[in-house]
């Protein structure tokens, strides 16, 4: 069967896939991928030895030699055949990724339109940015123009909680400008990583252009790829702590980093908000992907006296979600990804608990028929957080909302700025445009929403934030392609 024809119950051993091959590791350090609803192994993945590693790099750097001279057009042409293949096998990607991640189909499919979407800009930046400028006679019998050139080979690593929409972040602008990648992702979802290169095998581009590999827990190994001189930079989505010593690297050895890390996000209620609506906005900011997006959210201030209605419309349909299997079409809410997540989510539960913060709703112990050794929690809601509470300042990363109480709009964005070292995202519920305004201009976040619960930009805006959740040269998405283009300037007199 054929890896899209449909789901396997197992993936065997994954192979590594440089230089335009399936390889199979000579590594005896392998670890499990687990479906996280049944918790059962779909697939063992093996560890890459350093001569793997080095292999991925000559493969990236030999192909960067030639890829950066492919015409114009011819390397649009890849680009765009790539965004065909996305769209003819969505719905298999989709279902691979809530099999390997545990989201519900819904979220998936939503997920791949975002792939798409990356996809579709990264086609557009070569058509826009890729230009370059030109000015004649700017002196007497002289000319000056720009040109945009690709810098090399890149690393790009992707998370557990986004394999896809991370992969689409940076890779096809990668590729779009002339660079070509080495992709080391997350042990969570290794599955899901190596749908992305079977869909680059079918679309054929030349050989070590894309390359992947695998290093489970073996952090040190991106490290060493970073550090060999034939790599130019890296792009990472994860956690602000491990982007932080990657982005010290990179400055040491004066390479291109785009790091995008954690955040501490939030959603304020105002007064004039329409509730109902409000309701909608925070199940999706606060549970969607079991809590587990960059863009979700952890804290709810709610403004003046809707408090206790807007308290009980939440838990309500907090209590009404339907928690189940990902694959499952009336699944709302999945599990956890692995284990190890839902411990360390359970942990932060428990720090909230002993800080004085009252469970309203607790999903600590929910068990889902049929799932029943899945890594599942249920919609968890806290009430009483203050902002100065540890679990009002750092990121649970599942599905927990702490209601928090704010005499004003000022207050809340004082909250915002100042109680959280993590800057990247915000909403507000109002009604108000002058609040709207003035909400927008004055967090200090990288993403804003107005009547919103996931400030999602699209595409071919970056993905914009600040603070201790980003660090680097350029954002992901479309502004990436100042992480992968470098500028040079030609003057030319001939009269």
């Amino acid at each position: 069967m054929g890896f899209f024809d449909g789901l396997k119950e197992h993936y065997g051993k994954l192979k590594f896939f440089i230089n335009g091959e399936w390889i199979e590791s000579q590594s005896q350090q392998t670890f499990k991928d687990m479906d996280p609803g049944k918790a059962e192994e779909i697939a063992e993945v093996p560890v890459a030895e350093e001569s793997e590693i080095d292999y991925a790099i000559e493969s990236a750097y030999n192909a960067f030699k030639m890829w950066r001279d492919v015409p114009f057009r011819d390397r649009a042409d890849y680009i765009n055949r790539l965004r065909a293949k996305f769209d003819e096998h969505h719905e298999i990607l989709s279902r691979i990724l809530s099999l390997d991640h545990g989201r519900s189909l819904r979220d998936s499919r939503g997920t791949i339109q975002r792939c798409i979407e990356n996809i579709e800009a990264a086609s557009g930046a070569m058509y826009s940015f890729y230009k370059g400028e030109y000015v004649q006679q700017l002196a007497s019998g002289i000319d000056c123009y720009m040109l945009w050139e690709p810098l090399g080979v890149f690393l790009i690593i992707t998370p557990g909680n986004i394999p896809m929409h991370a992969w689409s972040s940076f890779v096809p602008y990668a590729l779009a400008c002339g660079c070509t990648v080495i992709v080391s992702p997350s042990w969570q979802c290794p599955v899901a990583s190596e749908a992305m290169f079977r869909i680059c095998e079918e679309v054929g581009f030349p050989k070590g252009v894309l390359n992947l590999i695998h290093i489970g827990k073996s952090f040190h190994l991106n490290h060493r790829i970073i550090r060999d001189k034939r790599v130019a930079g890296v792009g990472f989505i994860g956690s602000s702590a491990v982007g932080k010593s990657l982005y010290q690297l990179c400055g040491e050895l004066g390479k291109r980093a785009s790091i995008n890390g954690n955040g501490k996000n939030h959603i304020v209620i105002a007064p004039d908000a329409d509730l109902d609506a409000a309701v909608t906005y925070l199940l999706r900011g606060c549970f969607g992907m079991s809590g587990q997006r960059c863009l979700g959210s952890d804290n709810v201030i709610i403004i003046g006296d809707i408090y206790d209605e807007l308290k009980s419309k939440f838990l309500e349909a907090a209590k009404a979600m339907k928690v189940g299997y990902g694959l499952l079409e009336e699944t709302e809410m999945g599990p956890m990804t692995t284990e190890e997540n839902r411990m360390r989510v359970l942990n932060f539960i428990e720090k909230g608990v002993k800080e004085g913060a009252k469970l309203l709703l607790d999903g600590r112990n929910l068990i889902v028929k049929g799932y029943e050794k899945g890594y599942f929690l249920g919609p968890t809601i806290f009430e009483d957080v203050h902002p100065d509470m540890e679990i009002a300042k750092v990121e649970s990363f599942g599905p927990v909302a702490n209601l928090m109480r704010a005499t004003s709009l000022d207050e809340a964005i004082e909250w915002i700025n100042t109680k959280t070292e993590y800057g990247h995202s915000a909403c507000l519920v109002t009604e108000s445009g002058k609040n709207a305004r003035k909400f927008i201009k004055e967090c200090n976040v990288g993403n804003v929403g107005i009547n919103a619960g996931i400030p999602q930009p699209y595409a071919f805006f970056p993905l914009g934030s600040k603070r201790e959740s980003f660090f680097g040269i350029a954002k992901s998405r479309f502004d990436s392609v100042r992480l992968f283009l470098d500028q040079k300037t030609v003057t030319v007199r001939w009269v």
